[in-house]
């Protein structure tokens, strides 16, 4: 009888533990969360048809097989840049389809930031097999056009965050692909995208580059509004959601909220975190106050832009983060203490109280820190506590400490 007793209560014990998981595959409004991500391709883009009409003109002697064109797509964090030429990538392929072989080759920059490592990206995207140690860049180039030319292809090659590269490394690779065709019989083997948020990307190139990539095949987006924004969150709300369970107010309210910054991904994570929210309490449907902005994110910035930073504003950036990496917030005094330590580090001189504190400002002007005043904990007077919520701090320190090394 005892033995029976304890069976049933383990069993009953496993029964509770189990049904916890029983919401696995029991979305109420959920079908598929692939396009609340980021990655996510849609089949027709929203508010982007002049982007891709001037794209259209600059490649419109593509189909010739000994045509390469070059483009330079820059705009603001979520302006839709990656995904205009993912798009305009898999439409022109169709396009072509029994006219020219085209190859759609992405590389991020961010991820493979030299030189060396885009290139063999490029290789491996052809051939997983190709050598990934022994051969120059010039060797590795010429491979990558032997491979396309004894298969008829021509590659559009997409390389987004360059400028990530060229600040690391060097512009060398890009005007290497550039003249891949040069003093050979054939011509017209790759052409070239290059992605990038900073608006001034053609300064970092030399003349030559410049001319070989022509200074007006420039595609610039500006922030989406938020009619577009809508139109966004309605697409991608019907594209992962049961039919009817996003209403047109949700789907506004998302958009409203958004066209602060007309950063599209602001409009994802939105509309993610309100259909997570109306799941999570068990119902079929989203409602209006599910949609709910971040305390501790307005916008998202990208790691890229502390590059131009002021050295004694990257310095106390670098000390921010190293504390932020393990405490939500420090105060505006262990910031300077921070602060003179990483000076002593990289062998800066320190700059006096009053201008550490304009670039405080600075900084918090730019959305890089945030700052809030309270009374001290100790004696008397105000102390202001420093936060960072639009950047990663671990990752920022990474790209800080690279940057302020190569300096």
């Amino acid at each position: 009888m005892g033995l029976w007793i304890s069976l049933r209560a383990v069993s009953l014990n496993n029964d509770q533990m189990a049904g916890y998981l029983d919401r696995i595959g029991a979305g109420k409004i959920l079908l598929d969360r692939t396009p609340l991500s980021y990655d996510w391709i849609p089949s027709t883009l929203v508010g982007r048809d002049d982007a891709l009409s001037q794209l259209a003109s600059i490649f419109s002697q593509i189909s010739n097989p000994s045509i390469s064109c070059k483009s330079v797509v820059t705009g603001p964090v979520g302006s839709g840049k990656t995904v205009l030429t993912q798009v305009f990538s898999n439409d022109l392929k169709r396009h072509l389809d029994g006219k020219r072989k085209i190859i759609h080759t992405h590389v991020n920059c961010r991820n493979h930031p030299s030189g060396s490592q885009v290139l063999q990206q490029i290789a491996l995207s052809l051939d997983e097999r190709h050598p990934e140690r022994g051969l120059s860049p010039g060797e590795v180039i010429q491979s990558i056009r032997r491979f396309l030319n004894a298969r008829d292809a021509h590659m559009l090659l997409v390389l987004d965050e360059v400028d990530v590269m060229i600040r690391r490394d060097s512009s060398d690779i890009i005007y290497r692909l550039l003249r891949i065709d040069e003093g050979k019989d054939e011509s017209g083997t790759i052409s070239i995208i290059l992605v990038s948020q900073d608006p001034s990307l053609l300064r970092l190139f030399e003349p030559a580059i410049i001319s070989r990539l022509g200074a007006s095949n420039r595609v610039d987006l500006g922030p989406y509004n938020e009619a577009e924004l809508r139109d966004i969150a309605l697409q991608r709300s019907e594209a992962s959601c049961l039919k009817g369970s996003v209403g047109d107010d949700v789907i506004s309210k998302v958009a409203r909220y958004a066209s602060n910054t007309g950063d599209a991904r602001m409009v994802i994570e939105l509309l993610e975190a309100a259909v997570i929210r109306a799941e999570g309490e068990g119902r079929s449907n989203v409602l209006v106050h599910d949609v709910r902005p971040s305390e501790m994110r307005s916008s998202s910035l990208e790691p890229n832009l502390v590059d131009d930073l002021p050295d004694h504003q990257k310095l106390i950036l670098l000390g921010i983060c190293r504390r932020l990496k393990k405490v939500d917030t420090i105060s505006s005094g262990d910031a300077l203490k921070l602060y003179h330590v990483v000076c002593e580090e990289f062998g800066h001189k320190p700059r006096g109280y009053t201008t550490f504190w304009k670039h405080m400002k600075s900084l918090e002007t730019m959305g890089m820190i945030e700052s809030r005043t309270d009374s001290a904990t100790k004696g008397r007077g105000r102390t202001q506590h420093i936060t960072m919520s639009n950047m990663a701090p671990g990752v920022l320190e990474s790209r800080l400490s690279s940057v302020l090394l190569i300096e």
